[in-house]
């Protein structure tokens, strides 16, 4: 836990009780300061209460004694799409509303320079959670003291004491940003724009105004890494050309004049005096497909700059498994590839599996989320036969009638024993069943994590079935 002694002796609020909110309550407690907490849920409160720390609906209390309101991500600051009751309270008394990695970047501003870890902040529309993920197991790899949170697995403020020598590695939402003043990241990634929780910030340059915050404060010496496949990316780095970081523009669709691309699936450091081939990525199972060759240019980038040779990054894209429920290489059995990718809950995120693939023997269905298999159907040759499942099953066999077989199959298992069964007989060089839903898991699930764990289940006993000898023989 990372201590925050800024509010020693006064009142500070917390509106919000997930796992940030939780994670700064018992930071800002353990640095002396009295801690007010609410959240509208039973459930948080419970929970905070259990931990011992003070419920106080904040809805219904002056709030002029407050140093400040320190607020969960998933709560609005401003106006879009409408402010918490607490929030405006907070406002009319001009109480400071920041978050949680605000608090975080003024403990580390408040360090020493020579004692200070090193940051790299992560963000954009896509992407952000495998980069993170894959930057810091290159990092772990070539011995550094690297660890990873914010808006993927521990929130940042519950990561371990600051110290020298550590690299901490943040995924940062446009909802993190948008508050954080005093951040400042030694390497900042910006992957990607596209249209996203407009509803939240309004229209797309504010949007975009918030995920440029993650280079805000940088200095001379620290690294700037933008992702220039899109216009809006293209706009941002040349924005920052005449700011005091250095820059680097990363691509995974076309070849640069300086800066770090992947054409036809070959990292490519163009950074110095002449292209150096660095990986082949068709040789990093875990990083399929074009979108996680941006991932991969983004990362080698990063662990450049903070020294790390570009040996040993080759040998951490090649050995990255990926994130888990995210197109995660579960296995190999002789030609059949077994691919977790449970977290694609909606058809643009399934398109990204299926066409990183040939010879797709397709798992989808569940709760069917508006944008159906609009984003897949462009893509529907990969895939050999689709088995579908849940509630969305029937509908998504009409969709892809005279694109590819179907076959309803219901259930997980029932889906999974029938692909199975035709990869085995499908004479591919390579196969590759892919559990994929493009739906919501609710209907049969009670939550992505929990599919992808029983698919997991699935491809563990068929491989340990296969494996264990037969009767008589010797192991």
């Amino acid at each position: 836990m990372i201590q925050i002694d800024e509010f020693a002796g006064r009142n500070i609020a917390i509106l919000g009780l997930g796992r940030t909110g939780l994670a700064a309550a018992k930071s800002l407690i353990a640095g002396g300061a009295g801690v007010l907490a609410w959240d509208d849920g039973k459930a948080g409160r419970d929970e905070a209460e259990a931990a011992g720390i003070t419920i106080t609906d904040l809805r219904r209390r002056d709030l002029s004694d407050l140093a400040a309101l320190v607020l969960s991500p998933g709560i609005p600051p401003f106006d879009l799409p409408e402010p918490h009751h607490a929030v405006t309270l907070a406002r009319a008394c001009e109480v400071p509303i920041i978050n949680d990695v605000e608090l975080f970047g003024r403990a580390m501003n408040a360090m020493d320079a020579e004692n200070r870890p090193r940051l790299v902040g992560i963000t954009g529309t896509n992407g952000k959670s495998t980069t993170t993920a894959l930057v810091t197991h290159i990092l772990q790899q070539a011995h550094l003291n690297a660890v990873c949170g914010g808006n993927i697995g521990r929130a940042c403020l519950d990561l371990p004491a600051l110290s020298r020598g550590q690299v901490i590695v943040l995924e940062l939402s446009s909802y993190q940003l948008e508050i954080t003043d005093h951040l400042r990241c030694d390497a900042a990634l910006l992957l990607n724009l596209s249209p996203d929780h407009l509803d939240r910030h309004g229209d797309m340059d504010d949007y975009q105004q918030a995920k440029v915050r993650v280079f805000k404060n940088q200095q001379a010496g620290d690294l700037a890494i933008i992702g220039v496949d899109d216009a809006e990316g293209e706009a941002v780095f040349a924005d920052l050309e005449d700011g005091p970081q250095s820059i680097c523009a990363i691509s995974a669709s076309h070849a640069l004049s300086h800066g770090i691309y992947v054409l036809g699936g070959k990292l490519v450091d163009a950074s110095g005096d002449r292209p150096i081939e660095i990986a082949d990525l068709s040789q990093a199972p875990g990083l399929r497909g074009q979108h996680n060759w941006q991932n991969a240019a983004a990362a080698y980038a990063i662990a450049r700059h903070l020294g790390v040779s570009p040996d040993r990054i080759a040998e951490g894209l090649y050995s990255f498994k990926g994130l888990v429920h995210r197109m995660e290489l579960l296995g190999q059995m002789g030609n059949i590839l077994f691919v977790n990718d449970s977290k694609a809950t909606n058809g643009a995120a399934a398109a990204r599996a299926v066409s990183s693939y040939s010879n797709v023997y397709w798992i989808g269905g569940g709760l069917a989320k508006e944008d159906g298999l609009d984003a897949v159907l462009p893509h529907a040759g990969n895939i050999r036969k689709a088995f579908l499942i849940g509630k969305a099953g029937p509908d998504f066999g009409v969709a892809l009638e005279g694109h590819c077989p179907t076959q309803q199959c219901e259930k997980l298992e029932r889906a999974f024993v029938a692909a199975f069964k035709a990869a085995r007989e499908g004479g591919d060089p390579e196969a590759v069943i892919l559990l994929s839903p493009a739906c919501a898991s609710f209907d049969q699930f009670d939550s992505f994590e929990a599919r992808g764990e029983a698919f997991g289940s699935l491809v563990e006993a068929i491989l340990s079935a296969i494996a264990k000898p037969a009767a008589g023989e010797s192991s």
